[in-house]
């Protein structure tokens, strides 16, 4: 029987830096980390293989990120986990003595058990899997027609990808608008007004009956009994936890179906723990259980148990996924990050909106310059801002980590007012309108 002092089960992003976290914390321990894939795709790069990438070679982690930390490398599929013992096996019965053990199992495709024809051909799923993906691409080279079911970020991004290598998409959503789930309806309308100038064409608030077809896809029934031909199906409607070997092994599961841990990602076996996708999470501001789940939280969460697998630090622990998002339409950026304004007043907060418009160069004139929006939920008594969002060109990504770093510090409009920023015309807004603290002008203005 083979032994290591730690034992990661699985190798994709939380995975990984649970094992380089946790070297670099424990670096006399032994680490292995056992992953089921040959070659491990990054994950948020993968609707960029359907069109910008235009192959799998080029959307890959390479093992070195492990092998020059010291980690050691298994490939093969774990079966079973003895908590008691302290055991694991292997698909091919090698068994694994361990000291502590991560379960970084991820997610996997959610396909509706009620949904007709999913296992005809040419209808696909996104799964993190270089292998189907290589097959995928293959067969969607011959196909010209292609509807994607759903409208979150990875519909949109493979539709968008798609529409790139002249596919004629359809992408249909059954919230009233696309990316719905993550923006407030203003922001959401103007993603899915640039996403069809663009080309893909969009039905949202109608969801799929059925997929038509006879051994082959030839289309979609939707709701309001309208067909839709195709020639290939792209199934994108979300994840589900990669819990079951887990829940086999005796560990505490949720209601919401991920494995249950702790703010240092402890299970209820201390010397287990659980990150990413498959680890229960929490919102970080009304603290109720959250189904969001994203490679930076999951990072954020990896990092946590690597430091936290032989000591407890009661500074290093994780309060809950902020849930920051971005992507981006074109050259449009979104980003969101915290509550937005519909959850928050469902939540019962009282509220104030800022808002800001302006350029992300200065001055206006310079070349790529793009109009950025910003708009800002802050709590009306404590003006702590509980969420943020934001339009514009590329520097979208870093604007929406930043209001990312103003929650999780709980910071207020005041602090945001006296904050000090860096500028240049090249990379930022202007000093006189940086965006974040005009808008928080805007909301200390109504609250006055």
């Amino acid at each position: 029987m083979e032994k290591t002092d730690v034992l990661i089960v699985g190798g994709s992003a939380a995975g990984i830096v649970a094992a380089v976290t946790g070297k670099s914390t424990y670096p006399d321990k032994d680490f292995l980390v056992v992953r089921k894939e040959e070659q491990v795709v990054v994950p948020c790069g993968i609707p960029y293989i359907f069109g910008s990438l235009d192959s799998t070679e080029k959307n890959l982690i390479p093992d070195a990120v492990l092998t020059k930390k010291g980690v050691n490398l298994k490939t093969g599929k774990v079966v079973s986990v003895n908590q008691e013992e302290k055991i694991c096996k292997i698909d091919d019965d090698t068994e694994i003595g361990f000291e502590k053990l991560v379960f970084a199992t991820g997610s996997v495709p959610h396909v509706p058990k009620w949904l007709k024809g999913t296992d005809l051909e040419n209808v696909f799923i996104i799964p993190k899997d270089k292998v189907y993906i290589d097959k995928m691409l293959t067969k969607l080279g011959n196909c010209h027609n292609i509807i994607v079911v759903g409208g979150g970020f990875i519909g949109v991004e493979v539709s968008d990808e798609l529409n790139k290598k002249g596919k004629n998409v359809t992408l249909i959503e059954i919230l009233p608008t696309i990316l719905r789930l993550a923006f407030d309806k203003e922001l959401a309308i103007e993603a899915e007004k640039i996403l069809c100038a663009r080309g893909v064409h969009i039905k949202t608030g109608i969801g799929v009956k059925e997929i038509l077809g006879d051994k082959k896809v030839s289309g979609v029934l939707l709701n309001n009994s309208e067909e839709i031909n195709a020639d290939a199906i792209v199934l994108a409607m979300g994840y589900r936890p990669n819990i079951s070997l887990a829940q086999e092994s005796g560990l505490s599961i949720t209601e919401e179906g991920f494995i249950a841990a702790d703010e240092y990602m402890r299970t209820h076996n201390p010397d287990i723990f659980a990150v990413g996708d498959c680890a229960e999470k929490r919102n970080f501001i009304t603290r109720k259980h959250s189904t969001v789940m994203l490679a930076s939280t999951a990072c954020a969460e990896a990092r946590v148990a690597g430091m936290n697998l032989y000591k407890l630090s009661t500074l290093k622990t994780i309060s809950g996924t902020i849930a920051i998002f971005s992507t981006a339409i074109g050259d449009t950026g979104f980003g969101a990050a915290g509550l937005t304004e519909e959850m928050a007043r469902q939540e019962g907060f009282d509220v104030v909106i800022g808002t800001f418009e302006g350029v992300d160069r200065h001055p206006g004139t310079l070349p790529d310059t793009h109009k950025q929006f910003i708009k800002l939920i802050v709590a009306r008594e404590s003006g702590v801002v509980l969420g943020g969002e934001v339009m514009g060109g590329a520097s979208v990504g870093e604007l929406t980590n930043l209001i990312g770093f103003v929650i999780q510090n709980r910071m207020s409009v005041n602090s945001i007012l006296t904050a000090q920023i860096g500028t240049h015309p090249l990379l930022t807004a202007p000093p006189t309108t940086y965006p974040l603290i005009k808008a928080a002008e805007d909301v200390v203005c109504q609250v006055k």
